[in-house]
């Protein structure tokens, strides 16, 4: 079940808040675990067991970790447990291609075994959790109900943001969900679903209408605009649904980290990885850069370190090798940067941004395109540079026809990456036409629902 459906909006959602509401404040934890599971088993009704079976014994490991003497040993069993549950689910056959590509024949046999969805949000969840347990952040609760509620939680719980509980673990305890929380929840919750379905779904025809022309057949130009439909896919895709989470959770009287900050306007990639996913970046940062001594131990450490972050970072996003690629070209990227790119950057505005225009459809072409192969023929087109099997198209025309058709939306999501329309929200936020506006805003997005074949989130692949 996903956000943008007819499904979780008008079945799903209004029967979990009509009982949330009317249930006595002690037993609402319980409301959200029981909805989180009924959710989760819409999509993977054999992985909930995986899912409650890791709450259960990361709540056991670490209780017996706080105490004992040997603490240190019970946070090891736990987090390996962990890596271990996430290794065997997501990379199995991603080591098994690779030994048998080493062999030159198959010595391993294929696993059939499917990716759980949001395995890898759920699992650094509790991982955090388990980490900060042992370095003392807060006291662990002897219930196991607030650490289940914590990690189960239906709005984060398939794609993020990433959620520490220390953030959560008053209002697991207590909250109140004011008329203003409602609002403003629900606020959050249309422009999310407007970005997803009205700009990210529109957008992504665009991006596949490109792909059906095939490397071979395109020109640069419209290499180009394939490489930015996706870019903005991408973008109103995830940070859509990052703020339809926040805003569920703001209904509820959770208060979610922002997980998006206007990437595209960054001036640097070191900027852009402030802005993109922020609450993956703040994990990566917290649990695997600092506790490798950050930028404590000299350069070459620093180096080091942030090598393993981005191969790790690469690695997270997929089992295959155009996301260690994608993560590896971040990590010199922003190694350049550091040594001497950014001072000059800083200085030269005009020159920053034609780098990050360059740079972001780029990178995400790595991302998007499994096969590397294809993925750097379909960047080497981006800049003029000819390949062999080019078929004789008349690529104008098609052009042509893809600008005029989508000439509006890439407009409407080139405004939309910027600042200005949040900035006109908050401004006008109070006034009866705003209100208006975000009504309509909804029930377009209600009908392109009712009309779109597909409608999936990209994130829920990784």
């Amino acid at each position: 079940m996903v956000f943008s459906s007819i499904e979780f909006i008008f079945r799903f959602l209004v029967i979990f808040f009509i009982v949330y509401n009317i249930a006595p404040k002690s037993i609402r934890n319980l409301v959200i675990l029981f909805a989180s599971l009924t959710f989760y088993a819409f999509g993977e009704p054999k992985y909930v067991v995986l899912m409650v079976g890791s709450i259960i014994v990361n709540h056991l490991l670490t209780l017996k970790m706080v105490n004992s003497d040997h603490r240190k040993r019970w946070a090891a069993i736990a987090l390996i447990f962990d890596i271990s549950m996430l290794g065997i689910f997501k990379y199995t056959n991603f080591f098994v291609e690779n030994i048998n590509m080493i062999a030159g024949h198959e010595i391993i046999k294929y696993v059939h075994i499917t990716l759980p969805i949001g395995i890898s949000f759920y699992t650094f969840q509790i991982m955090s959790y388990v980490i900060d347990a042992y370095r003392g952040k807060f006291e662990v609760e002897k219930s196991i109900l607030p650490f289940a509620t914590y990690v189960s939680m239906f709005p984060q719980l398939i794609a993020g943001p990433i959620v520490n509980y220390r953030e959560v673990r008053n209002e697991l305890k207590r909250r109140r969900t004011t008329r203003k929380d409602l609002e403003a929840g629900a606020v959050a919750f249309t422009v999310g679903l407007a970005y997803k379905v009205i700009l990210a779904n529109q957008i992504g025809t665009l991006w596949n209408s490109v792909q059906t022309v095939g490397v071979y057949g395109m020109s640069t130009p419209m290499a180009w605009i394939g490489a930015w439909s996706y870019s903005f896919q991408l973008l109103f895709d995830f940070a859509g649904y990052s703020m339809m989470a926040i805003g569920l959770g703001r209904m509820m009287g959770f208060y979610f980290p922002v997980n998006f900050a206007d990437p595209y306007i960054s001036k640097s990639a070191t900027e852009f990885w402030r802005r993109w996913h922020i609450t993956l970046g703040r994990w990566f940062r917290d649990y695997v850069y600092i506790p490798l001594g950050g930028n404590r131990k000299g350069k070459k450490r620093m180096i080091f370190n942030l090598f393993v972050v981005w191969a790790l970072t690469g690695l997270w996003h997929g089992a295959s090798w155009n996301f260690v690629l994608w993560g590896i070209l971040f990590f010199v990227i922003l190694i350049v940067e550091k040594m001497f790119l950014l001072q000059f950057l800083e200085k030269h505005v005009i020159i920053s941004r034609l780098y990050m225009l360059v740079l972001i459809p780029v990178s995400w072409m790595i991302f998007a395109i499994t096969d590397i192969k294809q993925a750097l023929l379909y960047i080497a087109r981006m800049f003029f540079v000819p390949i062999s099997g080019m078929v004789d198209i008349d690529t104008k025309e098609i052009l042509v026809k893809y600008l005029g058709q989508y000439w509006w939306l890439l407009l409407i999501c080139i405004i939309c990456a910027t600042p200005l329309p949040m900035a006109i929200l908050d401004k006008y936020y109070n006034k009866y036409v705003t209100k208006i506006v975000l009504l309509v805003l909804f029930w377009i997005s209600i009908y392109l629902i009712l009309v779109s074949a597909e409608n999936p989130f990209l994130y829920f692949r990784f």
